[in-house]
């Protein structure tokens, strides 16, 4: 077993992360015993964080204590995954109050997760359930998304972000490669793009982004 990251590893070519609740499957995962420990095998197809890391993702801002606030938790896969790798709080805020459902059982077992229903388009709503971030997450499918991170960002004071902008999610009209390079020019007025990772065959028409705040 090869570390990828800090809490991810490459197993027989395939990814995974320690469990931090044994015996839990979040989205029917397969999970691996090796020395006394749990590993939840991570698929690509239902993560765009893990597909970003098979596709040769360099930059990793998630750290052991990171508390990472992510915004577009749906039902927890890679938030779960994401709870694996900290040991910090991982806020999750999802809009759908359906998501959340399946969401806060989930968050009962993993208890560095936290289930926060509200619009990332308002960051200042959901500040009282949120403490200090050093992380923003953000896989949202609205129109907005860069000027959504961006929002956060300045509410939040975030050194690093990660962004998996969806292309159609913008404009089904427009060539996804502009909608990138649209997105990319508005988060570099105020922030450096350390990286971005184009996710096919994972996820067709979207890309990882890395970024950094100044100093």
């Amino acid at each position: 077993m090869k570390q990828v990251f800090l809490g991810v590893y490459n197993l027989d070519g395939q990814l995974c992360t320690e469990n931090s609740a044994k015996g839990l499957r979040v989205y029917g995962e397969k999970l691996v015993k090796q020395n006394n420990r749990e590993y939840r095998m991570w698929d690509p197809f239902r993560s765009k964080l893990a597909a970003a890391i098979l596709k040769g993702l360099r930059n990793m801002p998630i750290r052991q204590d990171s508390n990472v606030l992510y915004l577009g938790a749906s039902t927890g896969t890679t938030a779960s995954h994401v709870a694996d790798m900290t040991k910090g709080f991982v806020y999750c805020v999802e809009v759908s109050q359906r998501m959340m459902r399946e969401l806060l059982p989930l968050c009962a077992v993993k208890k560095n997760m936290i289930p926060i229903l509200g619009d990332a388009k308002h960051p200042q709503s959901y500040a009282p359930l949120v403490g200090s971030v050093d992380v923003i997450y953000q896989d949202v499918a609205q129109k907005n998304q860069a000027e959504i991170l961006l929002r956060n960002l300045d509410y939040y004071q975030a050194k690093d972000a990660m962004l998996a902008i969806k292309a159609r999610s913008i404009s089904s009209v427009k060539d996804p490669k502009v909608v990138f390079k649209e997105e990319l020019g508005k988060l570099r007025g105020k922030y450096n793009v350390l990286e971005t990772v184009d996710l096919k065959p994972y996820d067709k028409d979207h890309m990882m982004v890395s970024v950094k705040a100044r100093k």
